[in-house]
């Protein structure tokens, strides 16, 4: 999500997205400086995410929105294709307190809650929350 007119049109933002990925999708850093901006990322299995900031921006902020965004996810998706047929709405309650691997088919077949995850995390570009239980939690609310 893109909280600012640096990319102005869907053509620029994707042109920006695979500059992005060409230059650290191979690194073993998760911390890059692109293009003057501050770029934190993680991948899992199929899945690549990242968290872009200004070049003044501290990073451990950021790192703390990707991690809390991903820990959220997994918490979220924990129980997703397990054999006891849970559902979000029954597993938001449990917690794990270690890295769970996010797969990009769940996370598909579970786009609203990824949204509601991003809003209850970052508003308009102003960090609200970075602890995944409190964000698990009030989208369990929602």
């Amino acid at each position: 999500q893109y909280y600012d007119d640096t990319y102005p049109s869907v053509k620029e933002q994707r042109a920006f997205e695979k500059n992005i990925f060409s230059k650290t999708h191979r690194s073993d850093s998760e911390i890059a400086l692109l293009d003057g901006l501050t770029v934190v990322y993680k991948s899992s299995i199929d899945l690549y995410c990242c968290v872009i900031g200004s070049a003044t921006q501290n990073e451990l902020m950021l790192t703390a929105v990707l991690n809390c965004l991903f820990d959220s996810l997994s918490q979220m998706l924990r129980y997703r294709g397990d054999t006891w047929g849970h559902t979000w709405g029954h597993t938001w309650g449990h917690t794990c307190g270690f890295w769970k691997n996010v797969e990009r088919r769940a996370l598909l077949d579970n786009m609203e809650g990824l949204f509601l995850a991003v809003d209850e995390i970052v508003d308009g570009g102003v960090i609200l929350e970075s602890d995944p239980q409190q964000v698990v939690h009030r989208v369990a609310v929602r």
